[in-house]
């Protein structure tokens, strides 16, 4: 009989137990992350450097959170920071100036009309999404107007927040990405690079109105300036794995003078030959084709590139 009763005792403290660790659970799974607002604004970028991607910025930072929070909960994932400076210093609301370097990775398929992204990454230094969630703070967060990057101007702005992981099945990390697009001055372009390597193709193709072999050094002339401003500015930008526009254009200005020059040499040989006749016909051809071809190319390249 006393065996009888353990037993039902036993059983009606089961649900109970069950009862009370289902509600131990519901209030560990309840247990919501530390939100914090981060706000990002920036005054200016300094020296852009395209070669290695690296750019100096200071900006100020502002953290907001119900619980208290800090600097030193957070970290610059593309950067290092160098110096900062406390503005404001409440236990859940933590204001500074940050001066940094930070990393970018050029796109150099459009060089020298490239165009680039400039990011900050904040993102908290030991605790995954389960303990600490970011969100952007809009009030809070920009670029100043009074902002400036020699040889540069400024694009459109973008801030998100977005959950990154480290290996498969792993917790997630909340992280906040702000980026800068800038974009090369487009009148510097045009003025150091594209208006000199024109000039060079203008005269080289006014020169297949003239039928003296004096054309032949003109052309060669033409050429190698062609080469050297290639050089000068193919020289500021690291190599990559893939063509630029700087590429194709100057294959298409090759392309060109080597017609030209060709078209020069044919013209000298028939002309010494007292070949007339097919002297007039390259003369003919040449001035015709060799233009026609050469503006299609670039038109080409253009439509292509910068549409």
């Amino acid at each position: 009989m006393l065996f009888l009763v353990c037993v039902a005792v036993s059983l009606l403290a089961i649900p109970a137990l069950a009862g009370t660790d289902t509600g131990a659970a519901l209030q560990e799974n309840t247990t919501s992350p530390q939100v914090v607002k981060v706000g990002v604004y920036v005054m200016d970028f300094k020296s852009f450097k395209v070669s290695d991607g690296t750019v100096q910025v200071n900006f100020y930072l502002s953290l907001k959170s119900d619980t208290p929070v800090s600097i030193n909960d957070i970290e610059i994932l593309n950067g290092q920071v160098t110096s900062v400076d406390t503005l404001t210093d409440a236990p859940n609301e933590k204001y500074y100036r940050v001066f940094a370097s930070i990393d970018a990775d050029p796109d150099l398929r459009l060089y020298p009309f490239d165009r680039h992204v400039l990011p900050i990454q904040i993102e908290p230094k030991t605790r995954d999404s389960g303990s600490m969630v970011f969100s952007i703070n809009q009030n809070q967060s920009g670029l100043d107007d009074e902002a400036e990057l020699p040889g540069w101007q400024y694009g459109s702005t973008s801030s998100l927040i977005e959950d990154h992981s480290y290996g498969h099945n792993e917790t997630p990390y909340s992280r906040a990405v702000y980026g800068y697009q800038i974009r090369r001055d487009t009148a510097s372009t045009i003025l150091k690079f594209f208006l000199p390597i024109m000039l060079i193709i203008i005269v080289s193709l006014s020169s297949l109105a003239m039928k003296v072999s004096s054309r032949l050094g003109l052309n060669a002339s033409m050429f190698l300036a062609a080469v050297l401003i290639h050089w000068r500015v193919a020289d500021a930008i690291p190599l990559v794995a893939y063509a630029t526009f700087l590429d194709f254009f100057m294959i298409i200005t090759y392309a060109t003078l080597v017609m030209v020059l060709v078209s020069g040499i044919l013209l000298m040989k028939y002309t010494e030959a007292k070949d007339t006749a097919r002297a007039d016909r390259v003369y003919r051809w040449a001035i015709r084709f060799i233009p026609a071809i050469s503006i299609v190319l670039y038109t080409i390249l253009f439509l292509a590139f910068l549409r």
